[in-house]
């Protein structure tokens, strides 16, 4: 099993350990409560719940319905929060959600983080050499942020963005700000962004996007990042798995297969791309993935729990 950061998932997998030498049976639960009191009645009736923050971006949506699959298999109700990013990160802090696979750090969630950090766990990165950036189709003949205002009006004078409270919005307004851009940068959503995207494309026009690796755009168009002089947009981040405090207490297999949980791009883009189909359903097309990758997910699990 690949191994995590930080002294709490290893200390998580003592527990669990620990619990197992015992023979107790580990049926505890989580996710309709705060971990102050409803956590030990849910024990005592044998519930086996968790709820799961995400946004609607493609990858989150991936993921946390992969974690959803893999959760329901081993007699989990998992509930489904679909949030913004600021609430994402409050909802676990404030102990109304159990854990969010979304948690994109250092630079993109950054401010979510500062200000939840102390009421959270990091069981550590789930993905590692993610990316965001502004992107541009590769037919678009500049190369760098910094050349973009001598071509704002070929770009119709905006930047398609995504969620106005996105990490990554902060960052690109904070671009527009110092590279001095006289570009406006437009809220909308993933949706919004790719329909933008594929419109220009389709036209062979210029247009300039917030983007994100993984993202399954990149498999679909010729698509670049504009290089960025500055460095505003940071380095290479990882997608992070949190968790509420308390729940290694409540509930130790969760935690242990969340801390576990971690893919590649390649795998997420597996499922991306099933998602994309017309009327496509991300829970079904999760199980389809579980199912085909049975030895990768055998690792994400406690020592002899059943797949």
């Amino acid at each position: 099993m690949k191994q995590r950061n930080g002294t709490f998932f290893r200390a998580g997998l003592a527990r669990i350990a620990a619990a197992t030498l015992l023979g107790g049976m580990l049926v505890l639960a989580v996710g309709c409560s705060a971990p102050s009191g409803d956590g030990a009645a849910q024990k005592a009736d044998g519930a086996k719940k968790i709820r799961l923050a995400y946004i609607e971006w493609s990858d989150c949506t991936a993921a946390t319905h992969v974690v959803q699959a893999v959760l329901e298999n081993q007699g989990y109700q998992v509930q489904m929060l679909s949030v913004s990013g600021a609430a994402m990160y409050s909802a676990i802090a404030q102990g109304d959600a159990d854990a969010t696979v979304c948690a994109w750090l250092p630079s993109t969630h950054e401010g979510y983080y500062a200000r939840t950090r102390d009421k959270l766990v990091n069981l550590g990165a789930n993905m590692e050499g993610t990316k965001i950036g502004l992107v541009v189709p590769d037919y678009v003949t500049i190369d760098s942020i910094d050349q973009l205002a001598a071509h704002a009006g070929k770009f119709k004078d905006r930047i398609i963005g995504i969620d106005p409270g996105a990490g990554e919005m902060r960052i690109a307004q904070q671009a527009v700000e110092d590279y001095a851009l006289p570009l406006k940068l437009v809220d909308g959503s993933d949706a919004t962004m790719v329909a933008a995207l594929k419109a220009a494309i389709d036209r062979h026009e210029w247009v300039v996007v917030t983007g994100w690796t993984p993202h399954w755009k990149w498999a679909r168009w010729p698509l670049k990042y504009l290089a960025d002089p500055k460095g505003v947009f940071g380095g290479p981040e990882s997608i992070n798995t949190l968790v509420r405090k308390g729940l290694a207490e409540d509930d130790p297999i969760a935690t242990h297969i969340l801390g576990a949980f971690a893919w590649t791009a390649e795998d997420m883009q597996q499922v991306m791309d099933a998602n994309r189909a017309q009327g496509a359903n991300p829970a079904a097309n999760a199980r389809d993935w579980v199912a085909a990758h049975a030895g990768q997910v055998q690792s994400w699990l406690p020592p002899a729990a059943p797949q």
